[in-house]
C-alpha cells in the first residue's frame, strides 16, 4: 500500500462524511460532509475529491451490527465504497465503524462545539475516528 494521503468515508443514508490525512499521514482532519444524491453520482464526487487531494488510499467505514452481522447500512456502505474504488482505481479498505459517531460526538462536545455545529459536521468527525482506528490497527498489526 502506498501511504498518504488517505481518505476515509462515513457513509450514511443522507450524507457521506469525509476525513483525510496529510501527505505524510501524520494528521487526520475532518474534510467535509456531502449530501447523498445516488451511488454513482456520489462516487463521481468522491473521485473528483480524490483527484484534487491526490489521495492514495480510500477507507470506508462498515456499520456492522453488534453481533458482526451485515445490515442495510452495511450494504449501502459497501455499494458506495465499491463504486468509489471503481471510479478511482484506488486501493479500498473496510474499517469497522461501530461507535464512531458516538466517539465523534463526545470529542466535538469536549472541544466545545455547539449543537448546530455537531449536527452539521458529525459525519466528517466520525470519518476521522474511522481513519484513526484503521491507522491504529495497521500500526499494531505491522
Amino acid at each position: 500500500m502506498t501511504l498518504g494521503p488517505i481518505l476515509a468515508l462515513d457513509v450514511g443514508t443522507r450524507t457521506i462524511g469525509l476525513a483525510c490525512t496529510d501527505a505524510s499521514v501524520r494528521f487526520v482532519l475532518p474534510d467535509r460532509v456531502l449530501s447523498r444524491v445516488g451511488t454513482k453520482k456520489d462516487a463521481a464526487v468522491v473521485a473528483q475529491i480524490c483527484k484534487e487531494k491526490r489521495i492514495a488510499t480510500v477507507i470506508v467505514g462498515l456499520p456492522l451490527g453488534l453481533n458482526d452481522e451485515e445490515t442495510r447500512s452495511t450494504r449501502l456502505a459497501r455499494q458506495v465504497g465499491e463504486a468509489v474504488a471503481l471510479a478511482t482505481g484506488l486501493p479500498l479498505y473496510w474499517q469497522d465503524e461501530r461507535y464512531s459517531t458516538l466517539e465523534a460526538e463526545e470529542r466535538m462536545r469536549a472541544a466545545g462545539a455547539d449543537a448546530a455545529t455537531r449536527r452539521a459536521r458529525i459525519d466528517a468527525h466520525a470519518a476521522v475516528v474511522i481513519l484513526e482506528d484503521w491507522l491504529r490497527a495497521r500500526t499494531l498489526a505491522g
